[in-house]
């Protein structure tokens, strides 16, 4: 058996490796004001622990998206508003199957700026 390339973990720390883009989905589509985030951690890529992406579900339903591709000046953060609809988890499902498949686009699908240094 290979090593699993992709690690997707949930609120409670439970592990997916080698999540499908389904899975991922329905991690994210599962979220709730209870089980707030998912990070989807790539395991191929130096320096380890470096190379992620993660939501978090705020108060108001809307989502904190951040991704991190090396060092902290490789850290950015993107806001996706709240959508009440049943689809609502669809735009931000679709850029995280992106970001872990390696697929063009992701990086213009939110508007992300660098995450901010933390004392």
């Amino acid at each position: 058996m290979t090593d699993p390339i992709l690690r997707a973990t949930e609120w409670n720390g439970t592990t997916w490796d080698d999540p499908s883009d389904e899975q991922v989905h329905d991690l994210l589509a599962d979220m709730n004001l209870t089980h707030r985030h998912v990070v989807v951690a790539r395991l191929d890529r130096e320096p380890v622990d470096q190379h992620y992406i993660q939501v978090a579900l705020n108060d108001d339903l809307s989502y904190q998206v951040e991704y991190r591709d090396g060092g902290p000046d490789r850290h950015f953060q993107a806001h996706v508003p709240c959508d009440r609809s049943p689809f609502a988890v669809e735009p931000v499902a679709d850029v995280v199957a992106a970001w872990a498949r390696d697929r063009p686009g992701w990086r213009d699908a939110l508007p992300w700026r660098p995450w901010p240094d933390q004392p």
